[in-house]
């Protein structure tokens, strides 16, 4: 299993947090045989180059992701073809769209940003998966009706693409928002996640690799979340 991670700021992290990568990367070696998981990517750092993760212990080899700091479906679309390829990802665990609708684009071209992603992807693996994260709304969208609508209708139109796009050679799956998701409590700017935030996106990926796939196990969280 090779697992690509892709996101936006809220994967990529900023110097001193642990990443819900790091999170995930943790669950999965807890839960799967030794040397069945390998994570994959053309990048390692956070943001602005900084490879000062919480963790020093976080290997190397786990570091590998595809997210960047304000990088949206628009920006990943075209990049996901040649990454696929030349690492030999099996599986994407994605979560973008927020700086889309926050600043790119509507939730209709949103959606196209996906399919044309989705299609390149596929195109490099056609036996591709993939699990994809639903936007989580940010601080903004308590105080912006229209933008909360926004990320409301992209979400409706995700959830249908998944599922009309979904093949068996290729499953794609959609994970769910993080139950009780509380900026105040998972984030720590109204945006990017806290400690608990990272937990919780970790468990909404392993949760759907879980339930739809049998891949890992439950989720164990920490006291923090």
């Amino acid at each position: 299993m090779r697992i690509l991670f892709v996101g936006d700021s809220m994967t990529i992290g900023a110097a001193g947090d642990h990443t819900w990568r790091y999170r995930m990367w943790q669950h999965l070696t807890r839960t799967l045989p030794d040397g069945t998981v390998h994570v994959v990517g053309p990048r390692t750092a956070l943001h602005e180059d900084s490879h000062r993760y919480a963790d020093p212990g976080f290997p190397a080899h786990a570091r590998a992701h595809l997210a960047g700091w304000g990088e949206g479906w628009l920006h990943m679309a075209p990049l996901i073809g040649p990454v696929v390829a030349e690492h030999g990802a099996d599986t994407l665990l994605v979560s973008l769209g927020l700086i889309d609708l926050g600043f790119y684009t509507g939730p209709e071209q949103t959606l196209a940003n996906v399919e044309a992603f989705l299609a390149r992807a596929r195109a490099a693996n056609p036996a591709l998966r993939a699990v994809l994260l639903p936007v989580i709304p940010n601080v903004r969208a308590a105080t912006d009706p229209s933008f909360a609508d926004a990320c409301a209708h992209f979400n409706t139109l995700l959830a249908k693409a998944v599922a009309e796009h979904s093949r068996p050679r290729s499953p794609l799956l959609l994970a769910s928002v993080p139950e009780d998701w509380s900026p105040e409590r998972d984030t720590y700017d109204g945006t990017h996640p806290s400690a608990s935030g990272e937990h919780r996106i970790a468990a909404a990926f392993a949760d759907a690799l879980h339930q739809a796939w049998a891949v890992g196990g439950p989720y164990r969280c920490t006291p923090v979340c």
